[in-house]
């Protein structure tokens, strides 16, 4: 699987400073690698991450290695994917999406 160079790999650890304090919108893909819609949506997610970078930040996380910021958020699909704005939750979408939903939920972002 090719992966974006403009892509964060999130942890419980660095959640806060990547996403809570970015001073740009930050799309978070929680996922896990045993979840077939988690893959089918990752190429767009990747491609979101390519065309918008330096306008946001997208980042990946593994709901099975870090589960603190997973239960915090009360992640109990995936995928979901939540975009942040300030710190704050602003948009939330849970499922495989077409990538023209992504697209227009990180446009209404900026």
């Amino acid at each position: 699987m090719a992966t974006s160079k403009n892509l964060v790999h999130l942890q419980d650890a660095t959640f806060d400073q990547e996403v809570l304090k970015a001073d740009v919108p930050v799309l978070v893909d929680f996922w896990a690698p045993w979840c077939a819609p988690c893959r089918a949506i990752a190429p767009a997610v990747e491609e979101i991450a390519d065309a918008y970078k330096g306008r946001i930040k997208v980042g990946k996380m593994n709901v099975d290695d870090h589960t603190r910021v997973a239960s915090q958020y009360q992640i109990t699909a995936i995928p979901t994917l939540l975009l942040f704005k300030n710190g704050q939750v602003v948009q939330q979408i849970i499922g495989a999406v077409p990538k023209h939903r992504l697209v227009q939920a990180v446009e209404a972002a900026l």
